[in-house]
């Protein structure tokens, strides 16, 4: 379908062609009047589908002028980095558009944050943690909140913002239309699915946990984190094919010393992200990698999710994450807009059984290859998979001498214990007059 049979107006398609964008993807197109019709809403599609254009193109349709101060459209993502993506979106979605937005999220100076709510704004883009400040500080007035949408829920859930996402929406006006998207179903998302939301319409392009058809998946055994390093570079150097890379790890620690051993050996090529960074760095990492300063980007999962990198030619798992969906987000960089990706795994001997994992949640094998005979296998091992040596058990048991010497003296008679049973008890609790039972002390 052309973006033109959606009934947009002119300011809108205009800005698409813009873009370059005709034509809508299949969660943009069954998205659009379901959200026009007001009920709630829940999209489920994979990354890289054009979820986020799907809700703001009609919400942008809908949205008319004013100029009360408090928003009327809320939008939550878990991350920073996603907030300045839909951010970004909106700016390319609205030059000839009167309509006022603002991203706030953690780590920036509040003060600056409140000023920007209190300047007025239709939409607000937020992470969960910064909107409850916000809200809780009686700067932002949620009660003229509209529409709410809620993108990449469970990755929230991962993150641990459940807590602030329930008491957002306890917040809430009962009158509103909510919206979530996601790339996965989990039973948490359920959960509040089931307790916030009027018999929501469920979208689902593809079935949760379904590959992308335009990406190659391959798995590698690797014994370990040295010999995976000789991999990567082996591959690495053919820059024809390896254009841009992301390579993801399991944690930052790993992220660090992958860096670190990377600027050695392919010297102004590499750039890593992880959550240790300042907001600042990340930003302008994912830019550089974006202009192409640099062709590799080592990150951890905090990137997975949402962010719109174009024309990234692989995924590479260093690491195979321990929850499924995790891979589905890494491998989602890739292959996106109808291009073709390829997503290469390294794993080992204990990693293998999250590969399997895998398989099931997709419904789908992965292409495992050995490893070329050019790569040098190393004998070098992290601290992580050094063997763990436990104690030495003589198997006798330890006695405790009688004590002597001068340190040892007799107790003075006040501080011996001595049970004195019940009736000692009950007396006590006579003289500090303690309640019969453990229920409420009456006021």
């Amino acid at each position: 379908m052309n973006f033109s049979d959606l009934n947009l107006n002119r300011f809108l398609l205009d800005a698409l062609t813009e873009m370059g964008f005709e034509t809508t993807t299949p969660i943009q197109e069954k998205a659009f009047s379901e959200i026009m019709s007001g009920k709630d809403i829940v999209g489920i599609a994979q990354t890289g589908t054009g979820k986020t254009f799907a809700y703001l193109l009609p919400i942008l349709k809908q949205l008319t002028f004013s100029t009360q101060k408090h928003p009327r459209v809320l939008i939550i993502v878990p991350t920073r980095e996603l907030v300045v993506q839909v951010i970004k979106d909106l700016e390319n979605l609205t030059p000839y558009i009167n309509v006022r937005f603002a991203g706030v999220y953690g780590g920036t100076n509040l003060n600056k944050q409140k000023q920007l709510v209190y300047e007025g704004q239709d939409i607000l883009v937020a992470t969960p943690g910064r909107l409850l400040d916000l809200a809780l500080d009686g700067i932002l007035k949620l009660k003229f909140i509209q529409k709410f949408v809620i993108d990449e829920v469970d990755e929230m859930m991962n993150l641990g913002f459940r807590p602030q996402l329930v008491t957002l929406l306890d917040l809430l006006p009962k009158k509103r239309q909510s919206i979530l998207f996601s790339a996965t179903l989990t039973k948490e998302v359920a959960g509040i699915l089931d307790q916030f939301f009027k018999s929501p319409v469920k979208i689902e392009i593809a079935s949760s946990g379904s590959p992308l058809d335009t990406i190659q998946q391959l798995a590698y055994p690797v014994p370990n984190f040295y010999t995976k390093i000789n991999f990567l570079v082996h591959l690495l150097k053919n820059k024809e094919t390896f254009t841009k890379v992301l390579v993801f790890v399991k944690n930052k620690k790993q992220a660090n010393i992958l860096f670190e051993e990377m600027e050695e050996l392919l010297p102004g090529e590499t750039n890593v992200i992880h959550s240790n960074k300042t907001q600042n760095y990340r930003l302008r990492a994912v830019k550089n990698f974006e202009k192409g300063f640099f062709n590799i980007l080592i990150a951890t999962d905090i990137i997975a999710r949402g962010l719109d990198l174009t024309d990234v030619s692989h995924v590479i798992n260093f690491n195979i994450p321990e929850e499924p969906e995790n891979y589905m987000h890494r491998i989602g960089r890739t292959g996106r807009a109808e291009q073709e990706g390829t997503a290469i795994s390294f794993f080992t001997e204990e990693e293998a059984d999250y590969l399997g994992e895998i398989e099931l949640l997709m419904n789908t094998e992965i292409d495992v290859l050995d490893l070329p005979e050019t790569v040098e296998i190393s004998t070098q091992k992290t601290a992580e998979e050094m063997p763990k040596i436990a104690p030495e058990r003589t198997g006798k048991k330890t006695t405790i001498a009688e004590p002597s010497g001068a340190a040892f003296h007799e107790k003075k008679e006040k501080n011996r214990r001595v049970n004195l049973g019940g009736s000692y008890r009950r007396e006590i609790a006579k003289k500090y007059k303690k309640p019969k039972t453990r229920g409420q002390k009456r006021k």
